[in-house]
């Protein structure tokens, strides 16, 4: 079976709608804010060669499966490129309403993919945007029915609130349009969600560089999702490799506090020369 996914942070194992991170790096808490070290990679675009390199080097710990998108008639099958320590995320790409989504999660649990889903909802074609409604609908109702939702959405703070509300595990705003490599266009939008609702935010879609996704960490995003930006470049491993340090340094930067910012005039780094004179003559 071919077929395409997305990855998530090293977990060592997942229960009880927690990712714990390996040998105590962190976790994302998909109940409440947690304190994360994760990049989300897409495989979709791979080639199944690559998939398993991918992940090792980007340091990925979920992968997440488009059972819709799967190829039946392939003679390979994408779990054997898949590292062993990686826990399967099913998603519903393909749906273009909640009836649908709803659909392909239910079909996902019979297969044995357990209960976490992402949840995507795209009925515009050109622009694959999400269908803030009908995912809003999907989620209450796989909530209810013990899913792990975790809902791909435009940020918007209302939409986000309701979300929360029907029983999200996290929410995954997207920073531009999908595979367009643009980056945190919706910077702002996202700072709010980061800020006001008490979920995990993923940042998912259009992140198209490893410094965009260290801007991400130091806003505060419990996480990124890298697809487009790694498949197409020169050396993937390698670019997933980037990926995985510029999300460390900016979940560390954000644990340390960003310093503040002089919106004018500026300050030297270090004493003048008229303080050392008062200082030496304080000694004298």
């Amino acid at each position: 079976m071919g077929g395409g996914c997305e990855t998530v942070c090293k977990s060592d194992k997942i229960r009880k709608g927690v990712c714990y991170g390996n040998h105590g790096k962190g976790y994302v808490d998909l109940g409440r804010k947690g304190i994360p070290l994760p990049l989300y990679s897409r495989s979709g675009k791979f080639s199944l060669q690559l998939i398993r390199d991918v992940m090792q080097y980007g340091g990925s710990e979920i992968a997440t499966i488009a059972l819709r998108r799967a190829n039946a008639d392939s003679p390979e099958n994408i779990l054997d490129f898949l590292p062993e320590h990686l826990t399967l995320l099913p998603n519903t790409s393909g749906a273009r309403n909640a009836e649908e989504a709803v659909r392909i999660a239910r079909l996902s649990r019979e297969l044995g993919c357990g209960d976490f889903v992402k949840i995507e909802v795209i009925p515009d074609a050109k622009y694959l945007l999400p269908d803030n409604a009908e995912t809003i609908r999907a989620t209450e109702i796989l909530a209810k029915e013990g899913f792990h939702v975790l809902p791909y959405m435009y940020p918007d703070l209302i939409a986000a609130r309701r979300l929360a509300d029907a029983g999200a595990a996290a929410i995954m705003p997207l920073g531009a349009p999908i595979g367009s490599n643009k980056g945190l266009r919706t910077k702002d939008f996202i700072q709010i969600l980061i800020d006001e609702i008490d979920l995990p935010v993923i940042v998912d879609a259009g992140i198209g560089a490893p410094s965009q996704a260290c801007e991400a960490m130091e806003m505060g995003a419990a996480a990124v999702m890298a697809n487009t930006a790694v498949a197409t470049a020169d050396n993937c491993p390698m670019m997933a490799h980037a990926f995985k340090l510029a999300i460390e340094a900016g979940r560390a930067a954000y644990l340390a506090k960003l310093g503040r910012v002089l919106e004018s005039g500026a300050e030297a780094s270090s004493p003048s020369p008229a303080s050392y004179r008062i200082k030496e003559g304080s000694h004298a």
